[in-house]
Order: structure tokens, then sequence, then C-alpha cells
């Protein structure tokens, strides 16, 4: 029997539609890694340093737009907000394919940041209008599932794609389906369970009346000021810098890491080789994420997986590239290990603070975020280019996860309210 709310529904109308835009914004951002591999440095005459500063200048302006695009899904429209910027950064990735020149390409790196800046808060705000407590880890995971899951597909067809034409044509292709799902999102999907016809009047204020109810059982915040202010926002920005110093580290430079190690290899074994990690993290998301609702214990599904990609990278540093399949094994249970809690993680904030300031304060720990994948994507490019060789960056890596480990521990988020006795889960 269907819960009152209609989860089945909610679940098959909303899920595949947030899934592919932010798989969409994901391939524009990551795309970048497979042409460094492929030849971009040596065709535009850039150098290592200025390379790894490239690829990281797309994190510098998703920094300084998170919190206003935040603002705005939450008190005007998400749907308006996602159209405009899926229509930008489709365009602006294509260009990356024709650009001539260094200074052309950092424009046009820091611009995609931007124009994407709003996607994430916009989407997890999204989500919080139209999944309840017991639903939002899953949910979360859902969405965040469009990079790895993205990153998988896009390993294999980039490498084909610059194999059988250019990293141009790779950047100019991969950017068109932005622009072409911008007009299905807008045909798609509404801001709120009360502006769609395919639930019932009896569903949307079931929907509803779970969702205020769950605000009632969280503790009054003014304004943004004192949520920001507040001591578990400013760990869990700093947890979220720490980690994504690993994520970013990781995503921006693994083709070039198995490139360097691997003799003889061509990009599409390169490319077949970087998807594995991102199957081995879509399987642990979704396994991680369920029992984060099972259970309702977030943190419990965080710092432990955070603390085995740790390990993972020093034993990858540990083992070295003369054995290669042992140093790509550890690596694919790094990448498998940092994705996986990224569900539970972004279910803490609802469940903490009320609707009212959330979306802010997502934005400003996601903006962090994109901060710490500012530093990881340029410091390990960095490592790379001035060692030769990975090993520095693995442990950079290492110690930036146990880092997060640590400031995860001394978060101490507002217990859920017990369900009333005979209540079900939606």
């Amino acid at each position: 029997m269907n819960s009152p709310t209609n989860a089945t529904k909610r679940w098959l109308c909303i899920m595949p539609v947030v899934f592919i835009t932010y798989s969409l914004a994901y391939l524009d951002r990551a795309n970048f890694s497979f042409a460094s591999a492929a030849g971009i440095t040596e065709d535009l005459g850039i150098t290592k340093g200025i390379s790894s500063l490239l690829g990281a200048l797309f994190f510098l302006g998703y920094f300084f737009f998170q919190i206003p695009g935040a603002i705005y899904a939450e008190r005007r429209s998400v749907r308006k907000l996602i159209f405009t910027c899926l229509v930008l950064w489709g365009v602006c990735a294509s260009f990356t394919g024709i650009i001539t020149n260094i200074p052309a390409l950092a424009a046009i790196r820091f611009i995609l940041g931007v124009v994407e800046a709003a996607v994430m808060p916009a989407m997890l705000i999204y989500i919080s209008n139209w999944f309840t407590q017991s639903e939002r880890s899953r949910a979360n995971t859902f969405l965040i599932l469009g990079n790895p899951v993205t990153v998988l597909w896009m390993s294999v067809v980039s490498g084909y794609l610059i194999q059988s034409f250019g990293w141009r044509e790779m950047f100019i292709l991969e950017g068109i389906p932005a622009v072409i799902w911008a007009f299905c999102w807008w045909v798609l999907a509404k801001d709120k369970p009360a502006q769609v016809t395919w639930l019932t009047n009896n569903e949307k204020q079931a929907l509803q009346a779970q969702l205020d109810k769950e605000q009632r059982n969280i503790k009054a915040v003014r304004n943004y000021s004192e949520a920001f202010r507040s001591r578990n926002v400013i760990l869990l920005c700093m947890q979220y810098f720490t980690w994504s110093i690993g994520v970013y580290g990781f995503v921006l430079w693994l083709p070039s890491i198995i490139r360097s190690a691997g003799t003889n290899m061509g990009m599409v074994e390169v490319g077949w080789l970087s998807a594995v990690p991102y199957l081995a993290a879509t399987l642990a998301m979704i396994a991680v994420s369920w029992a984060s609702d099972k259970l309702r214990n977030r943190k419990l599904f965080v710092w432990p997986l955070l603390l085995i990609g740790g390990l993972a990278f020093l034993g990858s540093w540990a083992v070295g590239s003369h054995h290669f399949w042992v140093s790509w094994g550890l690596l694919v249970v790094a990448g498998a290990a940092m994705y996986a809690p990224y569900g539970p993680f972004f279910a803490i904030i609802p469940e903490m603070l009320p609707r009212n300031v959330a979306g802010g304060a997502m934005a400003l720990i996601n903006s962090m975020g994109a901060l710490g994948s500012f530093c990881g994507s340029w410091f390990v490019g960095y490592l790379n280019g001035v060692t030769g060789g990975p090993s520095a960056s693995f442990i950079f890596m290492a110690v930036a996860l146990f880092v997060s480990v640590w400031l995860t521990l001394i978060v101490k988020p507002e217990q859920p309210q017990p369900l009333p006795v005979g209540a079900k889960h939606a």
C-alpha cells in the first residue's frame, strides 16, 4: 500500500530529473581532467604550474556565488535559476573547445564555476521541498550520484572522443546536452508539490503536513547571520573544506596519475581504468544512504568512510608506482570511500536548522567545499608537476581526509525526534 504522501510517485517524477541535471553539471566541470591528460597543456603552451591553476579556477568562481544562488533559490524559484544555469554552463563548456590562449581558458573556467555555483545548494533546497526526513539521505544520494555516475560514463566516452577527434571536439560535444536539457527541465520541474497535477490534493496536504511537523521539532533560528555563526555550521564548513581537498585532488588528476604510472597506456585504457573508482563509489553511495536513513544516524556513515579513504591513499603511496595494480586498487577504495558519505552528510543540515536558513547554511558549507576543491585540485596538480609523480599528493590528500574525520567527530547535531509509537516512515 502506498504512503499518504505517495512516496513512489514523488521518487519516480522528481529524482530522474534531478539526477540528469546534476549529472550534466558534473560532466562539464570534470572533463577538463581528460583534456589535461590528452595534451591541452602542450597545445596551448601551458606550464605544469599554470595547468594545475587552470583546473582549479572553476572552484574559485564556484566559491564566490554559492550563497547568492541559494538565497535566490530559497526565496524565489529553483526552477528559473536552474534553467538559466543549464543554458549558460552548456555554452561555456562548449566554448572551452574553441579557445586559443591561456587567458581565455582561465576566464572560461572561472565563469563556468560562477554559473554552476548555485546548482548544488538549489538542488538540496529542491529536495527538502519534496522529501521528508526519513527519505532525505537517499534523495540527496541520488542527486549526488550524478557525480560518480557521470565520471563513470564520461571517463569512457571522453577517452573515445579524444582519441577519435581531439580534446576540442570533446568539449564542444559534451557542452551541447546541457542546453538541450534546459528546456526539458523547464517543462518537467516545479518548485513546490502544490504546483503539480500528478499528486492528489490529499497527497499534497499530507506531504506538506509532514514537512511542517518536522520543522516544529527544530530550534528556531532568526536569520542567516545567526545560522552562519553557529558552532556546528562552522565545523561542517571546515569539515567539508578538508574533505573536498581529497575528492577533487582525486577527480581532476586521476587520469593523469594513471597515465603517468601505466606504461604506454592510451586514452581509452586510461578512461576505462579511471571509470572503475566511480562504479565502486556509486554502489557504496546507495548502500550507505539506505543504511543512514534506516538507522537515522548521519555521522556514523560519514567519518569511518573518510578514514578508510585516507588510509587507502597512504597505502597507495606506500606500495608506489612499481606495483601499479595494487596502487590502482587502493585508489578505487579511496574513491568509493570519499563519495559514499555525501547523502548522510547533506541530510545533517535540514535536520539541524529550520527551513528559513537551512538553504543558506548548505550553500555556505558547499562554498567552503568549493574552496577546498580549489586548494585540492590546484595543489595536487602542483605537487604532481614538481615531484614528477603522485606520491606527495597521496600523502597530502590522506592528511586532509584525516582532519575531516576529526572535525566530523566533534560536530554535535541535534538528535532527531523519535517517531510516535505506531508511526511508519514515508
